[in-house]
This record gives structure tokens, C-alpha cells and sequence, in this order.
């Protein structure tokens, strides 16, 4: 095929190497290493910048997806992603951009963002050099983790050499923009000591990032250039620094002998978190919707999402509930789709007049429903050893619950919200009524499904009326 002939584009140099070299299998791996890292708390936002390791993705990719785990609802938001990292096969001076116009990995073709390129073109530590770029792996790497949690983007690549990191941080400051820019920094940390050794330089290593410490050297990271720039101008601008996830390839796929470390980090303005405000605008989504679909609100259903969080990609389900507590519909997205005012709006609808179980809702018993809108995390993986097992992890009252047996498009699947704990509350029985929602033989092995698990945030109507 000529995809990969294109002298403007920049084809893959470490497929099959670092990485799968078929779309399929790739994306499956990026997603399984997604779907394994911890569960972390629902906010609004997400990461200004990430520095994330770059080896073989089986040493290195579970630590990575920490931090493009919590890029997923930028996507549709973030257009641009800058991705620093140092050289390891051709030697530069300054911050060298390739001479391709594109980048192409087993997921597709990534343009480069002609427009920023050019903005830094004019600085003096900054270069052009094709074969710095032909072979390097720091960056590569993680293109299709960016590929899969952001979707469409343009990349602005930059092999980091021999320059100041005062250097690099004014290069990022020319590039800073808005929540339509991201920035990678691709960086390993301590080479070939014993585990214990590495265990206790990359734990200085850690405190020096999160101390906003730019005189690391490159025996404690192999991008310490890259990253102490990113540290100058994250400084500068008020981010807050984050460890993730910090381990070895000891602790991966390789033996303690002589490991490699690897961190990954998260930079962000603070800590927002989802109040009762927030819910309160899901809620009045959600209404406006239905009430424009049965011709009481004004056509469109419900007020634009000016708001950066409403622009996020998060999934939702909407409940909606007779004022005796009787269920009349519920209806929602398990992983997201969407931004999260138009999941609201389609999913309001559709609990309203799709959901089998009732008949479309009428304008006399709306005024008589409330509504309730749940907020999911992204699913992950619950890997357990036996039926016991799994009983024992499940957390009553905390947990969704999604259950899956079979192939995507022809298995069985079913999720209890955890709002289902109220009157389930034995994970037995729990689990029990699960496999009846999804059509799972009551005697099936439990260790023939895949489960996974989520948490909500929720907000109902009858709690802004008290």
C-alpha cells in the first residue's frame, strides 16, 4: 500500500516492536491497559499536561494509561497535542520538528498541525531534522494511546536534544493555548539498577517533579530535559502536579536484575470537583429536553452547553421516576459517546419514549415525574479468581456493575447502576439478577463472563425541591 510510501509522511518506525502492528490488536491492548488502571474519583476536567514513560508497551504501558485514562473526556475538546521527548537514536541540537507533514501508525493518519508549527518555526532552538525523527520511539509510542482516547487531532512533534529546558519551556509557552491543547512529555526514568535501587531513585526522581525541581538529570530521567522545561512552564502558569502510577519493569513484564523505571504524572489548575450545581444544570437539561419533545419547551430541547465540562465526553443514564417512587423509564450509556450535554439530552428522550418496558411518557404524567441523572466513570476491569472471589471485590452500594459473556456483537450483556444495591443488597443475589437481566443461564460459570465496574455520581430532582 502506498500509506506507508508518502514521502510527507512519517510512517511507523517500532510497530511490532514496541507495539502490536495490526489496528485491531493494537486498539484491543491500548483499551485492555485502559480498562486496568485504578478508578479514579469523578471530577470535572482533565489534564493539561501528562508525563507518561515509553517502552515496549508490555513494560511500560500499564503505568501510561494512568494518565491517558484521564484524558478520555477531552476528547472532541483537545485538537492539538504537543509530544516532547528526548533522542535516542539521532543527536540535535535544540527541539527538532520532522520534515513530514503527517504521522501514520497501525490506528490511521495524524496530521501536524501546520498553523502551531509554523507559530514556533522562528525560534532559534527550534529545528527541523527528518532523521532524528525517522527512528525515535519516545514519541511514537504514545501516539496511539492519544489515537484511541482523543480521537481526531493534529500533532505538533518534538524531539527534544541539546538546549536549556528555559529553552523547551518557552517553546511550550508559544504553544499554550487553550483546553484545545495538550501537552505529552515522553520520559523513562532510572536505567539498569537492581529493582531495589531503582525503587529508591525514582522515588527522589518523583519528589523532584512534584517539587517542581528542574535540575534532574538525565541518569534519573531520559527525558529530564523535556521534563524539566514542561516543569518551568507548568510552574508559571499555575498547574498542579500528580503522581499516578510509578513502578518498574520489574513490576511489569521483565525481572529485577537490571529494571527501567516508569512514572506517570498528571498537571492540572487544581482539583474541581462535580457539586450540587453541576448536577443541578443535568437535571434541567434533562427536562428541557423531554419538555421540547412533547412541544412544551422551545425546539432544540435544551440549553447550550457553554460550559467546558458540558463539552466533556462522559457517559450518563437519566431514571426517570413517578412521585410514588414508581420506575417509568431508564435509559443511558455505559462508556461515553458523546459530550455530556448531548448524552443527557438523547438519553432524557430516550428513557421517556423508547424504553421498552413503558409506554412513551405523556405531557399529563410529566409534571408528575422526577428525574434523576447519573453520572459514570469510565468501566474497569474487575479481574477476580472464582465466583468467591468476585463476591468478595464487589462493593456493595459503590459499585455498577457491567456483565458481559460472549463476543461485542453477538454476546450477552446487562449493568445494574449502583443505585440497584438499594434492593439487592447481597452481592449473590446481586449478581444472580444480573445474569437474568442479560440472559445468562443461571448456571453458567461465572468465570465464562467479563466483568466490570463503575461508580455515579447522581443528582434527582426531589433533592432541590427540600
Amino acid at each position: 500500500m502506498s500509506l506507508f510510501r508518502n514521502p510527507d509522511v512519517r510512517p511507523p518506525a517500532v510497530a511490532q516492536l514496541f507495539y502490536p502492528g495490526d489496528a485491531r490488536s493494537l486498539a484491543d491492548e491500548v483499551t485492555s491497559y485502559l480498562e486496568q488502571t485504578q478508578d479514579t474519583p469523578l471530577a470535572p476536567g482533565f489534564p493539561k499536561a501528562v508525563i507518561v514513560p515509553h517502552a515496549g508497551y508490555i513494560y511500560s504501558g500499564p503505568v501510561a494509561a494512568s494518565a491517558y485514562d484521564l484524558l478520555r473526556p477531552a476528547r472532541g475538546v483537545v485538537r492539538r497535542a504537543v509530544v516532547l521527548g528526548p533522542c535516542h537514536r539521532v543527536p540535535v541540537r535544540g527541539l527538532a520538528l520532522p520534515a513530514a507533514s503527517a504521522f501514520d501508525t497501525p490506528l490511521g493518519r495524524i496530521p501536524l498541525d501546520e498553523e502551531a508549527i509554523a507559530s514556533i518555526r522562528g525560534l532559534p532552538q527550534v529545528v527541523e531534522s527528518a532523521a532524528t525523527h525517522a527512528q525515535e520511539h519516545a514519541l511514537e509510542v504514545q501516539l496511539p494511546f492519544l489515537q484511541q482516547v482523543l480521537g481526531e487531532f493534529s500533532l505538533v512533534p518534538l524531539v527534544v536534544g541539546s538546549v536549556a529546558p528555559e529553552k523547551v519551556a518557552e517553546v511550550l509557552e508559544h504553544l499554550w493555548g487553550g483546553d484545545e491543547t495538550l501537552f505529552v512529555i515522553s520520559s523513562d526514568l532510572s536505567h539498569y539498577h537492581s529493582y531495589e535501587a531503582a525503587r529508591r531513585i525514582d522515588g527522589a526522581t518523583v519528589q523532584a517533579i512534584l517539587g517542581f525541581d528542574a535540575g534532574i538529570s538525565h541518569e534519573q530521567a531520559c527525558g529530564a530535559t523535556p521534563v524539566a522545561g514542561a516543569l518551568i512552564a507548568a510552574r508559571r502558569k499555575g498547574l498542579a502536579p500528580k503522581l499516578l502510577d510509578c513502578r518498574n519493569s520489574g513490576d511489569t513484564a521483565g525481572g529485577k536484575d537490571q529494571v527501567v523505571g516508569y512514572a506517570s504524572f498528571a498537571f492540572a489548575p487544581g482539583s474541581p470537583r462535580y457539586e450540587a450545581e453541576h448536577g443541578r444544570k443535568l437535571l434541567q437539561i434533562a427536562r428541557a429536553s423531554i419538555s421540547a419533545a412533547l412541544g412544551l419547551g422551545p425546539e432544540g430541547g435544551a440549553p447550550a452547553a457553554e460550559e467546558p465540562w458540558l463539552r466533556e465526553w462522559r457517559a450518563s443514564f437519566v431514571t426517570l421516576m413517578h412521585k410514588e417512587e414508581e420506575l417509568r423509564g431508564c435509559v443511558g450509556t455505559l462508556e461515553a459517546q458523546r459530550p455530556l450535554a448531548a448524552d443527557v439530552v438523547e438519553n432524557a428522550r430516550a428513557a421517556a419514549f423508547q424504553d421498552t418496558r413503558f409506554k412513551p411518557l405523556t405531557r399529563e404524567e410529566l409534571a408528575r415525574t422526577d428525574i434523576e441523572v447519573s453520572l459514570l466513570s469510565a468501566p474497569k476491569r474487575l479481574r477476580f479468581e472464582g465466583h468467591a472471589d468476585l463476591i468478595a471485590r464487589l462493593r456493595p452500594g459503590v459499585d455498577g456493575v457491567i456483565l458481559e459473556q460472549g463476543d461485542e456483537k453477538s454476546g450477552k450483556r446487562a449493568t445494574f447502576l449502583p443505585q440497584v444495591w438499594e434492593g439487592l443488597p447481597d452481592p449473590e443475589q446481586f449478581i444472580a439478577h444480573l445474569k437474568q437481566k442479560a440472559g445468562i443461564p443461571q448456571n453458567a460459570s461465572t468465570q465464562s463472563c467479563r466483568v466490570k465496574r463503575y461508580t455515579v455520581l447522581k443528582w434527582r430532582e426531589v433533592e432541590f425541591r427540600q
